[in-house]
């Protein structure tokens, strides 16, 4: 990757353009950048009253940063004489590039050629704010403030417009940097989380993907995110069908498939907010507190209406709502008087509205209970009809609580308007110098504990592997292997099969007809048609089970025979605790993946499954099957004996090793049923599809 700290760091910057270059200027002068402003355009004077410069031989020295804003055409041109001039990087603002079809696409290509090396941002994007030094490549107005102190978040957004959105939200959090990336042909998401944590001063990174380009790459930054401790919560649209067709047609960026991009995210703990209003706030939770230890939450309000919402919320949400310790309760009891039930989430009344010592005294008490996140649910007056002495009196109580007590790490104190629209700025902005975290919106702020928490959870395991580029599928002409040489097969990678033998109608008569002759496979057993043309022998009929006698034997080999190639003589498996489908499929952005799930004839029927993207750790995969709803089975339900666990994950292990040793040919790959049972596992029918060499 380039180097790209001159781009997001300059002391120098060159506008070049027109209109929207000096807008540009305009606001870069209005934040106060006190680098060099250096204006390119041959048939101006001056831009928002700099002097312009004619052309880019006629700059002083290699600008750290340049505004790129010409029409695509001259763009290319202009691209390779900043390269070549030593520009640290340039952001390309105009559109008419990939997005527009096979000539932008060839444009696209002429850029990067142009650029030699040189980092670009775009094209067909917005430009970059950094709060902190003051820099607004920017042709736009815009909300951010300057952050000449401390830390704040970062977005890379591939929307321009949700960019520009979110630089006016009124929520107090402090955003450091913005960069709308556009089409990503030079410099993707990827690189810039790479750059972005190498600045001590951003705490969070926000991401809005429209798709992820290299999938490899993607997972390679995560880690380095992770390892510089630096959380990442991504706002992944092109989600549904009609969401995905106009994530192209805007930014020409592949989106792809939406359920295993959350395995990829789940996989890496980026947490993943579904629209932008939890996106921020769950950015300023992370700015604030980081990642979370657990899920466990306790509020506080004086509404019983408001603690019953945060109690069904929070469940939706996959938080816990527990009771509280036994000191904690005595203490909440004594404050709060014999008339309030005390109970998780709390309902203080009205009782102690307005005493400050009482109010600190619950809300200490509260917090105690040593939850991860400790919520006090505060509504404020309008400003312009109310007056808010009152609620000043429990914030007060709240803020010197939270003083009294240092929060352990992974935990929250936050205050929670249970409106978006009775938060205000000045507040939110108030509490979180105190450390304080302020969310405007009760679902808003139970989304954000749940991203955080989900964070923490992955980051306590050990960091899963990065992902490798997706193997090309080798030329060759599609086989389908049958049940006899899948399991084979797949058998050679430690996966249990049961006994069995193919015989052909004639060796099975001879068998059925002398009763001293040796049977391969003892009573009773299966009797399967077999060949490369049965997927779906059980609908056809081509399954027979529990065959006890050689007459029975016999006349159903007569009436299978039709069906295949050839019979499977197979041992019969009983006593499972559960049937799975294990399966191989190949994406061409993800590459190979595990999918997991309810197997037999319940595969259409429940549609219960997971994702595990390849190559994968026996941990992701217990973890994928602990969230089928169907596994408290395999564990073991009601008093019923669970599965060997330990056989099931080696099993599935051996599918996943043969898959990645043939990953080159590999099409398709399923093993269904794969029984679960009390002692070890077995695959009792499997399918693969394979390139092989072409004659």
């Amino acid at each position: 990757m380039a180097d790209l700290s001159r781009l997001l760091r300059p002391r120098s910057i060159a506008f070049i353009g027109g209109k929207a270059a000096e807008e540009a200027v305009r606001q870069s002068a209005a934040f106060g950048f006190t680098g060099a402003i250096w204006p390119v355009n041959p048939q101006r004077g001056s831009m928002a009253g700099i002097a312009c410069l004619p052309d880019i031989t006629a700059l002083p020295g290699a600008p750290d940063a340049v505004f790129l804003a010409a029409p695509a055409g001259p763009s290319i041109a202009l691209t390779g004489e900043l390269a070549a001039k030593g520009a640290g990087g340039a952001i390309c603002y105009a559109s008419g590039f990939a997005e527009d079809g096979e000539q932008g696409r060839a444009l696209q290509a002429d850029l990067l050629e142009a650029a030699s090396g040189m980092p670009l941002i775009g094209p067909n994007c917005y430009g970059m704010l950094n709060a902190f030094d003051r820099v607004a490549l920017w042709p736009d107005q815009h909300g951010c403030l300057a952050i000449p102190e401390g830390r704040g978040v970062a977005i890379i957004s591939q929307s321009g417009n949700l960019a520009l959105n979110l630089t006016m939200q009124a929520r107090g959090l402090p955003i450091g940097y913005v960069i709308s990336v556009g089409n990503c042909a030079d410099v993707t998401p990827a690189d810039l989380i790479e750059a972005l944590i190498a600045d001590p001063r951003v705490s969070a990174i926000g991401l809005h993907l429209e798709g992820l380009g290299s999938v490899a790459r993607f997972s390679q930054a995560c880690l380095a995110a992770r390892a510089a401790g630096v959380p990442l919560v991504a706002l992944k649209t092109g989600a549904s069908a009609r969401g995905a067709e106009l994530t192209l047609s805007h930014t020409s960026s592949l989106a792809g498939a939406d359920a295993l991009c959350q395995v990829l995210f789940d996989r890496y703990g980026v947490a993943r907010a579904h629209d932008p209003a939890s996106f921020l706030e769950t950015l300023k939770l992370l700015h604030l507190a980081g990642p979370l230890a657990g899920r466990r939450i306790t509020s506080a309000s004086c509404s019983g209406g408001e603690a019953s919402l945060t109690a069904d919320l929070a469940e939706r949400a996959g938080l816990e709502t527990p009771h509280f310790p036994a000191a904690t309760q005595h203490e909440l009891e004594t404050v709060l008087g014999p008339k309030v039930q005390v109970a998780n989430p709390l309902d203080y009344h009205t009782y102690i509205w307005g005493n400050a010592k009482a109010s600190q005294r619950c809300f200490a008490a509260m917090i105690g209970a040593g939850f991860e996140a400790s919520i006090l649910i505060l509504d404020f007056p309008r400003a312009d009809r109310c007056q808010a002495q009152d609620w000043e009196v429990t914030l007060g109580a709240f803020i010197a609580a939270h003083n009294a007590a240092a929060p352990a790490p992974g935990t929250v104190r936050m205050v929670v308007s249970a409106l978006p629209e009775t938060m205000p700025e000045s507040i939110a902005a108030r509490l979180l110098d105190a450390g304080i975290v302020a969310v405007a919106g009760l679902a808003e702020a139970l989304n954000a504990i749940a991203a955080a928490a989900r964070i923490g959870a992955v980051w306590a395991l050990p960091p899963a592997p990065a992902l490798p580029e997706p193997t090309a599928l080798a030329d060759g002409v599609s086989a389908t292997w049958d049940e006899v040489k899948s399991k084979a097969a797949l058998h050679h990678f430690a996966l249990p099969v049961p006994q069995s033998r193919v015989l052909s109608l004639a060796e099975i008569d001879t068998l059925c007809h002398d009763e001293t002759a040796p049977l391969p496979v003892n009573f009773p057993l299966v009797l399967k048609a077999a060949g490369s043309n049965l997927a779906h022998k059980t609908e056809l009929g081509g399954v027979v089970l529990g065959i006890t006698s050689r007459a029975r034997l016999l006349t159903e080999a007569q009436r299978l025979a039709p069906l295949g190639e050839a019979l499977l003589i197979e041992q019969m498996v009983g006593g499972a605790v559960a049937e799975l489908i294990v399966g191989v499929t190949r994406d061409p952005q993800f590459g190979l993946f595990l999918t997991l799930g309810a197997g037999g004839i319940f595969v259409e029927l429940l549609r219960q499954a997971e994702q595990v993207l390849l190559p994968a750790t026996r941990a992701e995969i217990a973890a994928a099957l602990a969230r089928l709803p169907f596994y408290p089975v395999l564990a073991g339900y009601r008093g019923r004996p669970g599965c060997d666990m330990p056989a099931l994950l080696v099993a599935i292990e051996g599918v996943a090793r043969f898959a990645l040793a043939h990953a080159e040919r590999l099409e398709e790959l399923e093993v269904n049923p794969l029984l679960a049972l009390p002692r070890g596992a077995m695959a009792v029918d499997a399918l693969i599809r394979i390139k092989e060499p072409k004659p």
